[in-house]
């Protein structure tokens, strides 16, 4: 297998991609991309693509190729000022992007924590870009909405957000060497957060889409693709009503998959289990 590092320009910022492609991948002359089923792979708060680094392997052994990015706020020549400029209908636009750029008509989207709030907004919208969604922690935003609106559980378990977007959270966070943030996200997602600018981009993500009308902000229509919803029980941020609602708002296949004894941090606690959910998404039979 390789994995190609390389800077994506979508309009304004650059993206830092990376392309992971299996050894026995089919080559076409002539052809820049030759068909191989592929998988998009989107990161949430606040680790960057790093977060696969457990599973991309195991997708590449599985014959697919992959591909993670650092997302707006992230890539640090994507990192532009202004809460406005981290709504979800940017996020989404950058996706689409960084898939024309690299001329992928079609993937697999697999979205863990805000990625997945991206992919399912992306799904609702650019369904024939996709062949499949692999929803990681995070439910269909209206199964949020609702989850927030008729269950104590899920209000509770959201209760850190005011702290998120209240102004001067950079420093409660990064204080006495970010032990709040120490407590509760990996380790290695913390380095990447001092450098300028980077955690006041990660938290406008919070900012701009959970202040004002949440509800109208959040919006996103039903998604008709296959999707997979993978949930565990030890997550602390995310319940389980958000996630099993969600097969509500799929007009396709829907599958609904439990891991137990595992915590909000999927792609970095059971990658294998993820990998095995997409590598079936992925399969036609």
């Amino acid at each position: 297998m390789s994995i190609e590092q390389r800077a994506v320009q979508v309009g304004e910022f650059t993206f830092d991609v990376r392309i992971g492609t299996p050894d026995d991948a089919p080559k076409a002359k002539g052809k820049k991309n030759a068909y191989l089923p592929t998988v998009l792979l989107l990161h949430g708060f606040p680790h960057n693509s790093d977060s696969y680094d457990d599973v991309v392997p195991r997708l590449l052994d599985a014959g697919l190729r992959t591909v993670v990015f650092d997302q707006r706020g992230y890539s640090p020549r994507a990192r532009p000022e202004g809460v406005e400029n981290y709504l979800v209908e940017h996020l989404v636009a950058d996706v689409v992007g960084v898939l024309d750029a690299l001329e992928l008509p079609h993937v697999l989207l697999v979205g863990h924590d805000w990625g997945g709030l991206v992919a399912w907004h992306f799904a609702a919208n650019y369904p024939q870009r996709l062949t499949g969604l692999v929803a990681v922690s995070t439910g269909h935003p209206s199964a949020i909405t609702e989850a927030l609106k008729s269950g104590e559980d899920q209000r509770k378990k959201s209760s850190y957000i005011p702290m998120f977007i209240a102004e001067g959270a950079e420093e409660k966070l990064l204080a006495r060497d970010a032990v709040l943030l120490r407590r509760t996200v990996p380790a290695d997602a913390i380095a990447p957060l001092r450098e300028p600018g980077a955690l006041t981009a990660a938290l406008n993500w919070y900012r701009a889409n959970f202040t004002g009308d949440i509800g109208a902000k959040l919006a996103c229509g039903p998604v008709e693709v296959p999707t997979t919803m993978i949930w565990s029980d030890g997550d602390e941020a995310l319940g389980r009503a958000q996630a099993e609602m969600s097969g509500r708002y799929v007009y396709s296949d829907f599958r609904f998959c439990e891991l137990t004894g595992v915590d909000h941090w999927i792609p970095e606690k059971a990658a294998a289990s993820v990998a095995s959910e997409v590598s079936l998404r992925s399969s036609p039979f």
